[in-house]
């Protein structure tokens, strides 16, 4: 192994570190981050199992490595600004009284979200990398007292996932490559109490109006890892076709952290009787596994081709049951979400040895299989991508990527809850989500 193999990977564990202090936000379907290198987002991700052109290509297809020559190191960061708004529609409590409140304001959280990989050339059929990245993150961000509050007011879900990557070239046409996940988990939920309404439905009898006597509730996790793995393959046909093929697997989580409860005087009698008292928590979050099939066409010296549809398995993510260990009834979100296909396609022009350029389309669908479980915690729905890049090679060794994309949800995202079962006190939240966000991109490279 080459002497400098080390300090690269020294470098991946201090961004590490740095990732672990970054919000994570939410543009692709279900709350996957799709943004991952600087390059596959000018084309929308398109062809990103196929196209192979960077150390990138360790998270998306690790075979693609076998492109790769000598050393190669990348890092970049992605600011992510989503905007989220809620029009209220005649939302009600349990009691068929208009919550109060307003509509939130805009929930998008601002997230910087950065990215690291470096892959080295090992003989002349094998490489190693390793990549750093967030897959997944969820950051929403209401008015504290808007009508969606026994909801929701503030949720954040950050993943740093670590994945050491080895790829070999079996022949001229056929690589393959394989790696392992080493994911960490963080999460955080705020959402309000409604005491005043919970006193009048279960006749406690305490002196308490309905949205008059609101406490609140933040359950944190302290951190967790899990571990899966991912696959590829890619096809070389010719020198200027190739298809990918990449595989990555379900990973498991067991979340544990505190639930703290903030309760008004009044209405201590009814936290104690229900159990909602500050104690330990614990949730198993199951997060999905995705395949893709990219392929890649130069056309001519200057102008490529590419184009991907990615599945992703939401559908293991049924349900958020956190249990307390007062005793308390455990809090349930159901989701019940559907897996989804994200579509996408991309063109690239090399206008000389320095510069090229890059644009892309996507169609992300949204994993809500109805209106009446979408959640504010996950407004999902259908999302268009607009996207645009450029590279430069400043010299042989050094190269910069700069990439803009525009995220737009596809017509209004309808929610109709219902006050019954698990959101009996959470109350009928009805209204519509408008959505989109925008996503500036910077990289640099380094090759030895």
């Amino acid at each position: 192994m080459k002497r400098g193999f080390w300090k690269p990977v020294f470098l991946a564990l201090v961004i590490v570190v740095l990732l672990i202090f970054t919000s994570g936000t939410v543009l692709a379907a279900g709350f996957a981050i799709t943004q991952k290198s600087v390059k596959g987002l000018g084309n929308a991700f398109a062809g990103a199992a196929a196209v192979a052109e960077d150390a990138g290509t360790i998270y998306f297809n690790p075979a693609g490595m076998t492109r790769l020559s000598g050393g190669q190191v990348q890092a970049g960061v992605h600011v992510i600004k989503p905007t989220v708004k809620f029009d209220n529609k005649g939302s009600t409590t349990v009691l068929t009284q208009p919550l109060t409140g307003g509509d939130g304001g805009d929930a998008g959280k601002l997230g910087y979200v950065p990215n690291f990989f470096y892959a080295q050339s090992i003989s002349d059929n094998l490489r190693v990398g390793i990549g750093v990245v967030s897959p997944f993150g969820l950051a929403t961000d209401y008015n504290r007292e808007w009508v969606g509050r026994y909801y929701t007011f503030k949720s954040e879900l950050l993943t740093i996932d670590i994945n050491p990557s080895v790829a070999y070239k079996i022949n001229k046409m056929w690589s393959v490559g394989g790696g392992l996940s080493v994911q960490y988990l963080d999460a955080e939920l705020n959402q309000a109490i409604d005491y005043g309404t919970i006193n009048a439905a279960l006749g406690f009898g305490l002196p308490l109006l309905p949205q008059g006597a609101d406490g609140k509730t933040k359950i944190k996790g302290d951190g967790n890892w899990g571990y899966g793995f991912n696959l590829g393959v890619l096809f070389e046909l010719t020198e200027t076709t190739r298809f990918g093929v990449a595989y990555r697997s379900e990973i498991s989580h067991d979340l544990e952290g505190d639930a703290d409860f903030t309760t008004p005087a009044a209405a201590a009698p009814i936290a104690g009787a229900l159990g909602l008292v500050d104690t330990g928590a614990e949730a198993d979050i199951d997060l999905p596994a995705s395949l893709s099939v990219s392929g890649y066409h130069q056309l001519t010296d200057k102008w490529a081709v590419m184009a991907d549809i990615t599945w992703t398995d939401w559908s293991t993510f049924e349900e958020l049951r956190i249990k307390f260990d007062s005793g308390a009834a455990d809090s349930v979100t159901t989701y019940d979400l559907d897996d989804s296909f994200r579509y996408s396609v991309g063109v690239t022009y090399a206008l000389n040895p320095r510069w090229k350029f890059r644009g892309g389309l996507a169609y992300d669908e949204t994993t809500v299989p109805n209106s009446r479980m979408r959640n504010p915690q996950l407004p999902d729905q259908d999302r268009l991508w607009f996207a645009l890049g450029t590279s430069y090679q400043f010299s042989d060794r050094l190269g910069f990527d700069l990439s803009y994309t525009y995220i737009t949800m596809v017509g209004d995202a309808e929610i109709k809850k219902t006050a019954t079962g698990e959101d009996t006190f959470r109350g009928a939240l009805k209204g519509d989500y408008d959505g989109w966000g925008n996503v500036v991109s910077f990289q640099m490279s380094y090759k030895f």
